[in-house]
């Protein structure tokens, strides 16, 4: 079976890495993919936004399956683009991305359908935010309305702080046109997981809940960031449960969120096939939606795919929902122990991140451990060198949170690069659950 991932980042790398685990036979192609991919595939030289490459090579190859890994792909249609051309491809197409690509589409969904969200307010205009901001009072959430690389969420603790925002985002076009709408969203208190789940716009299955952490630094201080590690599983969304639809909170998800959600797009005529990706909040007042992806998070896909345990596989899953068909009833998904996933980034990420310095991967990796590659390139010499922000993603596998964590952080340190940025407390709420129940 020849299949092709779209992307060429870490995600696409644990993506890789978990559909040559479920069948090694697989002939798997990527792209552009990256180096560490390209020990698991044949990368080509596409760009992940290239439609009409990416149509001419499916095509040609007659791949079998075809999985996208970033939203920009899928904003543009390339899953419009398959189907027509009768390609198996797992995600949504066009017009269903958009839960993910205009906030403002996505919050009037959500409260159509009774699906528990923060109250908000769509602003197209400086005045128009700053009157919602006033209204809202302090602390409040603005929000860039499209695809910001994961940024475009300003949480701001005063009123100075909301309006600079604002000002940034509509003004000065920090995040360029994905700001010319924002949203002014009530503050929500509580914990944040993540939980994905593959669809065939109608039928959810679950995977194994993760919590990511956005700022740059221990303690959860610094700038906001495209994620800097992730854990999984998450005790309070189940554990090391033999199946993770026996948590009452990920129940509790798919009959007030996940379903609901599905349910309305179909009626709006965007049924919604592939991952979706659901940023919930765990308030007093039970779990309410952050926001909602239309693909796997990054990093939460490189702590998730390598502790998940599902039958059907996910690849067989990939596999049925690409192909138009029915999703079993019957599915199991359970977690194999924990994983702890550390980002290293390069210099003066996130800002403007230094490229093309050399890079000193560990000479001997242990078996529970895995690198996968984010931002890496080789140069026509040969040598590993930063190619984006996040470089490298570290993650390890364990019985324990603790233990996972320790692994995780000292194969980080012992990579090499100049300016190298990382977090040690990846897992930190866990750890100190963990600590209490002891």
């Amino acid at each position: 079976m020849k299949a092709l991932i779209v992307g060429g980042g870490a995600r696409e790398h644990a993506l890789a890495w978990s559909m040559k685990r479920d069948d090694p036979t697989l002939e798997l192609y990527a792209a552009p993919g990256n180096p560490g991919i390209a020990q698991l595939a044949t990368c080509i030289p596409t760009s992940a936004t290239d439609l009409d490459g990416l149509l001419a090579f499916a095509t040609r190859e007659s791949v079998a399956l075809t999985v996208v890994g970033p939203e920009a792909p899928l904003a543009l249609g390339v899953v419009d683009r398959f189907r027509s051309a009768r390609l198996p491809i797992f995600g949504p197409t066009r017009d269903a991305a958009e839960i993910e690509t205009s906030k403002a589409w996505a919050k009037a969904l959500m409260l159509e359908a009774g699906v528990p969200t923060a109250r908000a307010e769509t602003c197209g205009s400086v005045a128009e935010a700053r009157s919602a901001i006033r209204r809202f009072g302090a602390p409040v959430v603005v929000k860039a309305s499209g695809l910001a690389a994961g940024k475009g969420v300003i949480v701001c603790l005063t009123m100075d702080d909301a309006e600079r925002a604002v000002d940034d985002m509509l003004q000065g076009h920090v995040f360029g046109a994905a700001g010319d709408t924002v949203l002014v969203e009530e503050f929500m208190s509580g914990e944040e997981i993540s939980l994905f789940a593959v669809t065939d716009g109608e039928r959810a299955i679950p995977l194994v809940a993760a919590q990511d952490h956005k700022r740059l630094l221990d303690g959860d201080r610094g700038p906001n960031t495209g994620g800097m590690g992730a854990y999984a599983p998450v005790s309070i969304a189940g554990g090391l449960l033999d199946d993770v639809r026996s948590s009452a909170l990920v129940t509790d998800v798919l009959e007030r969120i996940l379903h609901p959600t599905l349910d309305a797009m179909r009626t709006r005529g965007r049924p919604f096939t592939g991952l979706l990706y659901a940023g919930l909040m765990l308030t007093e007042d039970g779990p309410k939606v952050v926001e909602f992806n239309c693909r796997f998070g990054d990093p939460e896909t490189q702590a998730v795919l390598p502790v998940l345990d599902a039958k059907p596989t996910l690849l067989e899953l990939f596999t049925i929902v690409a192909n138009g068909e029915r999703l079993p009833t019957d599915a199991v998904v359970r977690p194999r122990e924990y994983a702890v996933t550390t980002v290293l980034a390069s210099e003066r990420y996130p800002d403007t991140p230094q490229l093309g310095d050399r890079i000193e991967l560990p000479s001997r990796v242990p078996d529970d451990t895995l690198i996968f590659h984010a931002g890496t390139r080789l140069t026509d010499a040969g040598e590993l060198v930063t190619s984006g922000g996040r470089v490298l993603a570290v993650t390890s596998l364990a019985s324990s949170i603790g233990d996972a964590q320790r692994r995780s952080l000292e194969v980080a340190t012992q990579v090499r690069f100049k300016g190298k940025q990382l977090r040690s407390d990846i897992g930190w709420r866990e750890l100190t659950r963990h600590a209490g129940a002891a």
